[in-house]
């Protein structure tokens, strides 16, 4: 209860204090991308219910026979890396936190194609809230492999505290001035999950 007091007071502070950043975000991808100003996607949340996901859009749609899953970072806009740079990108899911669809910190939502994928240790990142920022994210996001994400979400799950929650927080705010680990090489992300027995594919990103 006091970690979901605390996602409610910080995730509707910020949403009044940066409204000014979000209208003039949304006005400028409104004239760069067109609309939807919003990309909508539903993602597995806790307990691996689904639930709306809301960001800004940072890519082109596909182009008539363009394959969408396979071409992600080829629809990535200029624009839309340095919302990704900035996590502007991210405001949006602001108002999941506050819906309780979403933490402030927590394992990242993913896809739910991924569900069958995965490890019973693996599918123990659902026994909490998926977060807009999280464990995973401060300690080499997309940088690191599938398995040692899943582990690092997994360790957040068992060892969750306020304490922690403030260092991961004040972690992702050196992480977005440093810019870092935003993408693999080539990747709008990074490879889509492919199960633990196969190598990854080149399928479309878990985070649009």
């Amino acid at each position: 209860m006091a970690k979901r007091l605390f996602d409610i007071i910080l995730s509707l502070a910020t949403l009044v204090l940066l409204a000014p950043v979000i209208a003039a975000v949304g006005a400028l991808v409104r004239a760069r991308l067109g609309s939807p100003v919003l990309f909508r996607q539903v993602r597995p949340g806790l307990r691996a219910r689904p639930f709306e996901l809301l960001k800004f859009r940072t890519m082109l749609p596909p182009k008539p026979g363009q394959e969408a899953v396979t071409s992600d970072a080829v629809r990535m806009t200029r624009l839309g890396r340095r919302l990704r740079a900035l996590s502007l990108d991210e405001l949006p899911s602001l108002w999941n936190v506050l819906r309780g669809d979403m933490s402030l910190v927590g394992p990242r939502p993913l896809l739910c194609e991924y569900l069958p994928l995965y490890s019973p240790h693996q599918a123990r990142r659902h026994e909490v809230r998926p977060g807009v920022t999280g464990w995973a994210q401060v300690n080499g996001r997309n940088s690191l492999d599938w398995e040692t994400k899943f582990d690092l979400d997994v360790w957040y799950v068992d060892n969750r505290s306020f304490w922690l929650d403030i260092r991961v927080l004040a972690l992702t705010v050196l992480r977005v001035l440093r810019r870092s680990n935003i993408s693999a090489p080539g990747q709008a992300t990074m490879k889509a999950f492919g199960g633990n027995s196969r190598p990854n594919g080149n399928a479309r990103s878990s985070d649009h």
